[in-house]
């Protein structure tokens, strides 16, 4: 976790945990200093349906999700959740205390410098007060927003912040939340979540957009079309670059786009994509398709990864026999390539000697060969192949399970890098398996591990941490794209 400052602040961006009930005390390592984070632009009027500074008296409803105290002031957020606004109170206090709020539109990282929303003072002869009401979101410039309650006791120089907080607008649900709370970390310039990730945002774009699909939310749905068309010509064009694991995540989500929108081009850019894929197959350890360009290692995700898009582009292209035969001869080579242990489950790669180098079965070598295999599956209607994705399947929930939650191998307390996407990965595999068959076995597993985070690793954000049973960590938007990815599997 990032260092933390003093005292007062009620609840940081980082810190995960349930959700913070109001009057209750923040855990110990919340504590952080209001100013401690970078600072945004200038705040400007926001209007939606309605103005910034719209007065409380207006509103139709009072939720009160958040509080923090200071020098024996409480201080509330508010919000009404039918307008998407809020306001801030500070109360059991005395003429000259201070409250406003806070707005930020990335998720709590950094808010609008010296803006202080509403600030304003109790005035003589009362002991609390209330600022006007603010918009939580943008909603004419993508802008989907957080807000938090501040207060400062007349004569002190604390300031106390609730934790961060929005209206229930597109968050009603876990899903429709952790959605919104991804897309706080869609960066609005360069159209990729994080600001630079890549092949992690595909995987979180591809959450989103089965968000949608089981929602019914649109609303993120611009984030399709504005990435495809900001990055179509990054990095080797089509979304390749000299990592076949990267472009084999991009072909993945673009067929999803497909699925979602109709429109041919992200179909014509999958495409691209598994061929890219397809011209760095070779015979080095009898064939499969190389982890970059530059090298001959055969590792698992990579062709894992060739088999599922060569699958779902075939059940997607009429008359198609290139695709499927490409399919069907990875699953062949990859069945005996000796990367399947004799515990059924998946290592990262082979050796030099092309034999299994008993590197770590990360989560999601154990989950994309599962949606690989659905998928071939839809293509030939051969039942042999969800047997062997039964297999796979009972072997890793057992075994990835630690006191009945899903864990990464050496799951560590971050959320930037590679590592955080890959639960997502595996759950997303996980559930488009446990979907085709008919009992549904993984329902259960599925089911009990989103509850846990929920009930774990959640703050009054909707932001999740890397662990999934609870404890400490950040949060970002790996995590929080597997868990989106988890509560998708889950229904």
């Amino acid at each position: 976790m990032r260092p933390l400052r003093i005292v007062v602040l009620a609840a940081a961006l980082t810190t995960m945990s349930a959700t913070v009930a109001q009057g209750a005390a923040p855990p110990a390592d919340a504590a952080a200093s209001a100013a401690a984070a970078p600072s945004a632009t200038a705040a400007t009027t926001i209007c939606n349906s309605y103005c910034d500074a719209r007065d409380p008296a207006l509103s139709t409803q009072d939720r009160q999700p958040v509080s923090a105290t200071v020098n024996s002031r409480s201080i509330v957020l508010h919000f009404d959740d039918n307008d998407a606004m809020a306001w801030a109170s500070i109360g059991n206090g005395g003429a000259g205390d201070e409250v406003w709020l806070d707005r930020s539109m990335d998720g709590g990282r950094t808010w609008s410098a010296g803006s202080k929303l509403g600030d304003t003072k109790v005035p003589s002869g009362s002991g609390g007060w209330r600022t006007l009401m603010y918009n939580v979101d943008d909603w004419n410039n993508e802008g989907v927003g957080a807000v938090r309650a501040c207060g400062e006791a007349s004569g002190s120089t604390a300031i106390a912040c609730t934790s961060w907080a929005r209206t229930t607008w597109n968050a009603w649900s876990r899903g429709t939340a952790a959605a919104t709370a991804l897309m706080m970390s869609y960066d609005r310039g360069t159209k990729l979540f994080g600001g630079n990730g890549w092949w992690t945002s595909a995987n979180a774009l591809t959450a989103i957009i089965d968000d949608a699909r089981i929602s019914g939310m649109p609303s993120y749905k611009y984030a399709i079309s504005e990435t495809y068309n900001a990055n179509i010509n990054a990095q080797d064009g089509n979304f390749t670059n000299s990592y076949l694991d990267d472009t084999g995540w991009w072909g993945l989500a673009w067929v999803d786009a497909y699925d979602a929108t109709g429109d041919s081009r992200y179909l014509a850019t999958a495409r691209a994509d598994a061929d890219h894929m397809a011209d760095n197959w070779n015979t080095v350890c009898g064939g499969g398709v190389r982890w970059n360009t530059g090298g001959e290692y055969k590792n698992a995700i990579t062709n894992e990864l060739y088999l599922y898009l060569d699958a779902a582009l075939h059940n997607r292209i009429s008359g198609d026999t290139t695709y499927l035969g490409r399919a069907n001869t990875e699953w062949s080579w990859f069945q005996n390539s000796g990367m399947i242990n004799g515990d059924h489950m998946i290592n990262d790669g082979l050796s030099d000697a092309c034999v299994n180098n008993g590197q770590t079965t990360w989560t999601y070598n154990q989950g994309v060969v599962l949606g690989g295999l659905t998928e071939l599956y839809k293509a030939t209607g051969n039942s042999g192949l969800l047997d062997t994705a039964r297999t796979l399947a009972n072997a890793s929930t057992v075994k990835l399970q630690t006191a009945g939650v899903l864990r990464e191998p050496g799951e560590g307390d971050s959320c930037t890098g590679d590592g955080p996407s890959f639960k997502g990965a595996y759950v997303r595999g996980l559930g488009k398996l446990n979907t085709q068959l008919s009992d549904h076995p993984y329902a259960a597993d599925l089911t009990a591990w989103a509850n846990s985070a929920y009930a774990h690793d959640r703050n009054s954000l909707d932001q999740y941490g890397p662990h999934w049973a609870g404890g400490t960590g950040s949060s970002d938007y790996g995590c929080q794209q597997s868990v989106l990815d988890l509560l998708n599997a889950a229904g």
